[in-house]
């Protein structure tokens, strides 16, 4: 299988700025597309922003113009960079990587996701 490690959340004030980071680790595997969600308390998981392996990129509404989601394919890994923080982006922030793994000889599909980071901004 394919496992995910989140970095680089933690508590800053509004207006500040964070860097998530994760790393994705296994065997013969391909990710197409890798993203970050989050859920805030009582809330549903909402996508935050994805990207594929070319590059393509989607925002939510309510984080375009403040974060910018990266990645480094030969790294495996993605970034997800947060500017302008707001205290209604105080979540868990999860990574999620799907694509395809090599298995057995056969190449099946996959979607992972990472433990979760805590992001916390304050007022």
């Amino acid at each position: 299988q394919v496992q995910l490690v989140e970095s680089g959340g933690g508590l800053v004030q509004a207006g500040g700025s964070l860097r998530l980071s994760c790393a994705a680790s296994g065997s013969f595997f391909l990710a197409n597309a890798m993203g970050w969600y989050r859920q805030a308390p009582g809330k549903q998981r909402e996508l935050v922003a994805t990207i594929t392996s070319g590059g393509s990129t989607n925002y939510a509404d309510s984080v375009k113009g403040r974060f910018t989601i990266s990645r480094d394919n030969a790294k495996k890994t993605v970034y997800l960079q947060m500017n302008s923080l707001k205290p209604e982006d105080t979540a868990v922030y999860y990574c999620n990587a799907e694509g395809r793994i090599l298995q057995l000889g056969t190449w099946r599909t996959f979607d992972s996701w990472g433990q979760g980071t805590q992001v916390t901004v304050s007022s």
